[in-house]
Order: C-alpha cells, then structure tokens, then sequence
C-alpha cells in the first residue's frame, strides 16, 4: 500500500468543508433524521479487496454519515445528559487528531502532558477542590469511577495489611461499600470491574425513587465495629438531578474512619456557581470524587476526570514496568502510570482550551443558564394540563409525564412509554424515558452551550402534540 501524503491535505480540506456546512445548520438540525437506519445499513457490505481511495472513502462517509448520525451535539439532544461541544473544546480536539499524540508519558508527549496539568489545576480550582490533590483524565465517569475505587479498594486492602495491587483480593474479606438507592450503574461497572462486585453494594433507601436513609446507613456502619468500608454519595441522581447529603456523609466517614468516593459525573458542576454549590456541600472533605467532561463542560467525547486525596496512590495502582517504559520514579508527568489506559489520546487539549477560551465566569454562567431553562422546562410542565411534574428540579433535569385526563394509573405507563418511543422516532427533540418512583416519565437533561429558551419550549410543544394524537389512536 502506497498512500500519497498529499492526500492528507485533500482529506483534511473536504472534510473541512463539510463540517462547515454541519456545524452551520445545526442549530435548526433534526436531532434524528427519518432516514437514519437506512443511511446507516449503508456503509454495510465486503471488505473490498481494492479499496476505493482516500476521497472516495471519505465522500461515501459524508454523504451519509451526518443523517446517519445523530445530532448529539445539537441544542434538542436531552436523552441521557450529553453536553456539546464548545467551538473551542472542538477546534483542540481536531488538532488532538492532527498531533496524534500518545498522551501516556511526557517522553512521547510533553504538550499533552503539561496540558494535562495545568487542566486538572484548573478543574480543582473551578470546583474548590484541594489543589494538593492527584488527578487524572479518563474516557468517562465509567473509568472515572475506576479509578476513584480503585484508590478505595487499594486503601481498603492496606487496612488489612495487604498490598491488593501486587497480591490479589485472594483471603480477604468482602470489601464493605454502602450507598443510596443513587448509585449509579457506572459506579456498580466499575465495582465488577474491580473484583469487588456489583452485587454485594449495600444500598440504604427511605423511598421508592432511592433517597438516601442516613439512619440505616450510619447503624450499617457502626455494625462494622470499625472495620473500613466504602460509602459511594452521589451527587446528581440521573433521574432527578437530586444530591446525597454529601457534608452529612463527609462526618460518618471520618467518624468511622470510612473511604468517601463521590459520582459528580455532571452534579459536579453544581460547584461552579453560588446558585448550586450548597447541592455539593462536602466534596471537599471527600476522599475520591469524579465527573464527566463530555457532559457540562462541554469537550467532546471521550472524556471524564478523577480526583484523589492521596495523588501517591494512582501510581501504586497504576504504574506498569518495562525496560522500554521511564522508571517508575521519574519525576516528569506521566498520566499513563495514573489511569487505566496507557495508550491515551491527547483529550487535554480540548480541556485546556475551553477552560482558557471561558474561564471560571464562563462555565459559572454556562450552569446558571441550564439553570434557569430547567426552571422554565419546570414552569412549562406545571402549567400543561396534560404533563406532571413528579420531582423538585434542583439542578438541570426535569423529571415529568404525560398525564390526560380519563387515563387510569394502570394505563399511563405504557401511555409514557409509548409516547417515549414516537418522540424520539420523531427526531425534533430527544428525550428519553426513565422509571422514576414506579412512574414511567420523561428526563430532559440540559447540558448543551447551544441550548436556548425556544429549544426548551420545543419539548413541551412536542410531548403535548405527540401525546394527544397517540392518545386519539388509542381511543
């Protein structure tokens, strides 16, 4: 195979090209197109045994591609809690893939490296974390999350005596880890992942959407008797937008000498303004906390960061040896030793830029606009006739049905359901379904810098218009 490197210049000017054009349109874009499982089957097909050329390939991939996609980075984009990506945040992540930097260790990347440092400074500044703590760039809150349990399993084990890093969990009791009826399945992920498994999580709730019982909770663990345990607090239920009372559980686990680990995956960003900070009360005092960037600051997928107390813990974890790999205590930042993966892509780049483009006032504004839409969201529903508000918006979800008249109890879930499927089908807004206390409900999740008052008023106007003609169908 013989590439010509003037292609590389072709490539990068037709796809140039064609961002523009999408970029351009996206505001006023379906999220959904009606064509988009046919536009997807298309690509379909052998393996060519002659490929068809660089901008052949890429002009297949174009013409479809956009409606074969969805418009996840659009302002109407509100299923699961999916942010865009800032102009900033997107032009570093194109010159991330131009560089192609190995981001594992500063020998092959001293820019995405130093980039990394001064990136995760910044966040701990932006969310009043201590700035002794150690940090690290993930994918995601999955791997976030990872990492954040397993500095607790590696704290755990040593109060047992054991260095699990280089001996196993092998002979060792079960690894204690309590939470609220919050927990969310990234977290219970990286549990299995981590050999301490999903289902041995104790999780102590007052009520049936899972918030947490403090009583039940504490009297776990003093029935300890002083043996460590992990409490896992979340800030930002899915569902809701609700909080743990995370200061609360801050003063059990001193008092009982337990590992606190705090899910911010986007409630982390409460703390970027005074209208929420108190949501996130005590993370400070945490011993692990994590959040997601591809959710409220707005970089492109993939990427997440995490927080320890003890930064010296990472590269216990984390650091591989080999004679082709720097020494173990090399003294220049080497991000692959204190994560996961150790071949990582250059995700600081987009990081750093959004954070230097906007700034500490940037991204408190950016927050106090979700804010505020999820208020009016809120407001909306309240004033529908036919929708239901079923939970308080403390923060950027609304969590809310469909609700006629003349329809029973036993009938609206499927109702919802449903109209869940009929509203994301009809591409104008994405918004998916949840189970929230029993309830089958919508939870719009306002994250995106695009999102503005009349994308919001959308939702409702959609819900409302799709719901009365299933409901017509179905008389």
């Amino acid at each position: 195979m013989v590439i010509d490197p003037r292609e590389a210049e072709q490539a990068l000017a037709l796809v140039a090209e064609r961002a523009r054009e999408y970029v351009a349109g996206l505001d006023e874009r379906p999220v959904r197109a009606e064509t988009v499982e046919e536009d997807a089957g298309s690509f379909a097909g052998p393996l060519p045994e002659d490929g068809d050329g660089t901008l052949a390939a890429l002009t297949a991939l174009l013409e479809r591609g956009p409606d074969a996609a969805i418009a996840s980075s659009g302002p109407r984009f509100f299923h699961f809690v999916t942010g865009g990506s800032t102009p900033a945040a997107l032009g570093a992540d194109w010159l991330a893939s131009v560089l192609d930097q190995m981001a594992g260790g500063w020998i092959a990347s001293p820019l995405a490296a130093e980039l990394e440092v001064v990136s995760l400074d910044w966040l701990k500044d932006l969310f009043g974390l201590p700035a002794a703590w150690g940090g690290v760039l993930t994918t995601g809150a999955t791997m976030a999350n990872f990492v954040g349990l397993a500095a607790a399993r590696s704290w755990w084990a040593e109060q047992h005596g054991r260095d699990v890093n280089e001996h196993g969990l092998a002979g060792l009791p079960e690894v204690p880890v309590l939470s609220s009826g919050y927990i969310h399945a990234s977290a219970l992920k990286a549990l299995a992942m981590l050999g301490l498994g999903r289902g041995t999580v104790r999780t102590f709730g007052r009520d049936a959407v899972g918030r947490l019982d403090e009583e039940a909770l504490a009297a776990a663990l003093r029935a300890l008797d002083g043996a460590p345990a992990v409490i896992v607090a979340n800030a930002g239920e899915v569902n809701a937008g609700d909080y743990d009372p995370i200061a609360r559980l801050a003063d059990l686990a001193e008092e009982r000498g337990a590992w606190l680990h705090v899910d911010g995956a986007f409630g982390l960003f409460a703390r970027a303004t005074p209208r929420a900070a108190h949501l996130a009360e005590g993370v400070e005092r945490a011993d692990s906390v994590i959040a997601d960037g591809h959710k409220w600051l707005n970089v492109p997928y993939d990427c997440g960061f995490a927080f320890v107390r003890d930064g010296s813990a990472l590269g216990r974890i984390f650091t591989p040896e080999a004679a082709y790999l720097p020494p173990p205590d090399d003294p220049r930042p080497n991000f692959g030793f204190l994560g996961p993966e150790m071949s990582r892509r250059g995700r600081s780049l987009a990081v750093w830029a959004t954070l230097r483009a906007y700034g500490r006032r940037g991204y408190q504004e950016l927050v106090e606009h979700h804010l505020d839409l999820a208020q009016r969201l809120g407001r909306l529903v309240d004033e529908a006739p036919d929708l239901e508000l079923l939970a308080p918006v403390p923060l950027n979800i609304v969590c809310f049905r469909f609700r006629p008249d003349g329809v029973s109890e036993a009938e609206l879930d499927e109702l919802n359901a449903r109209l869940g499927e009929e509203l994301l089908a009809d591409g104008r807004v994405y918004v998916g379904t949840t189970t929230y206390g029993g309830n089958v409900a919508f939870r719009p999740a306002i994250v995106n810098w695009r999102t503005r008052d009349a994308d919001i008023d959308l939702v409702v106007e959609v819900v409302r218009e799709l719901g009365a003609a299933l409901l017509a169908r179905t008389k």
